[in-house]
Order: structure tokens, then C-alpha cells, then sequence
């Protein structure tokens, strides 16, 4: 039963969880405005708004979906209370898949460059 204990200290609280959904419904409010302010009904009634966030639109918005990715990553998949060597290797091969992104984005954008020398295609 000591054992059973030790092992629940580690885990949050149904308070905590409630809290993390709160977040979580916060921050993905915070997408759709952030489309709606960019590309939706509110682009005009904020046109200046709109102008500056638009150029920053998918940067901000994997901003946003990333720290929704480590809040259900860290608690509800337990990697926060999980053993370090566990949490070490998820985030490896986070790392991992972050950098084969980044490569693959880098040479479409090498591409692009090369096929429509103008700018948008």
C-alpha cells in the first residue's frame, strides 16, 4: 500500500487536469481567433490588426499548437511523472521529427525558388 502511495504522489490531481483542460481550451480559442483576426469575419473590423499578424500567421499558430502539444504530452501522457530515461527518448525523437520538418520546409522553399522565381506561385 506504501508503495501505491509513493507512486500516486508523483501524479496531478483532478484539479490540475481541470486546469490544463482550461488552458487548453484557452489556447485553442486563441487559433481560431487568431484565424478568424487573420482570414475570417473579423479581418476587416481589424484590418490593422489582420496586416500585422497575417505575414506571422502559420509561425504563431505551430506556436500555439506546439504548447498544446506539450501540455497533453506532459500530463495527459504522464511524461512529467514518467521515468527520465522515457521522457529522453519521446523527446529525441521529437527533436528528430522537428528537424526532418524543418528540412523538408527548407527544400520546398529551395524549390520554389528555383521553379517560380518571382515569389508566389
Amino acid at each position: 500500500m506504501a508503495e501505491h502511495a509513493t507512486h500516486a504522489e508523483g501524479h496531478a490531481t483532478a484539479g490540475k487536469y481541470v486546469q490544463i483542460a482550461v488552458i487548453l481550451f484557452v489556447l485553442t480559442a486563441l487559433e481560431v481567433l487568431l484565424y478568424e483576426v487573420c482570414y475570417g469575419h473579423l479581418s476587416h473590423s481589424m484590418a490593422g490588426l489582420a496586416g500585422t499578424l497575417e505575414p506571422w500567421f502559420v509561425e504563431v499558430l505551430m506556436g500555439l499548437s506546439l504548447l498544446k502539444f506539450w501540455f497533453v504530452a506532459m500530463f495527459y501522457m504522464h511524461l512529467k511523472f514518467d521515468i527520465k530515461l522515457l521522457s529522453g527518448m519521446f523527446g529525441f525523437s521529437l527533436v528528430i521529427a522537428a528537424v526532418v520538418i524543418l528540412a523538408l520546409i527548407a527544400l520546398f522553399i529551395y524549390n520554389r525558388s528555383l521553379w517560380w522565381p518571382s515569389g508566389m506561385w
